[in-house]
């Protein structure tokens, strides 16, 4: 399953240094949820709607490593084909949830940003 992707660099070497400083790595899985958020936040209002259940299958996740923006279930498995698009069925690309990550770059960006120091202060203060 193909997913758009964002990779900060240095994001491994920075995990390894705050691991071995002793950081609560929880703290950034909040801070990954919190982006998560902001991105499945944007990403809602301009989900293509018909009946709407794909808007409501639009959710944040969060990992240690990163953060997530899922839409579709089980029920609703037309996510993919909706994003990404299906040319031998007709259906054209309408790829929000990327589109909704790229608006909101400078908000979440800032949050990771606040995030990171407010990691790097605990670890400075103990």
């Amino acid at each position: 399953m193909s997913q758009p992707a964002v990779e900060v660099i240095g994001a491994k070497k920075l995990r390894s240094t705050l691991r071995k400083a002793g950081a609560d790595m929880k703290d950034l899985t909040a801070v990954h949820r919190e982006v998560g958020g902001i991105v499945a936040g944007a990403a809602r209002p301009t989900t293509p709607r018909r009946s709407g259940r794909l808007a409501s299958t639009v959710r944040a996740g969060a990992t240690q490593t990163a953060a997530i923006t899922r839409a579709g279930y089980a029920r609703v498995p037309y996510a993919q084909p909706i994003h990404w698009g299906w040319p031998r069925r007709g259906i054209r690309a309408q790829p929000w949830l990327t589109l909704a990550a790229q608006s909101t770059e400078p908000t979440w960006f800032a949050r990771y940003e606040a995030g990171i120091e407010s990691i790097l202060a605990k670890i400075q203060g103990a």
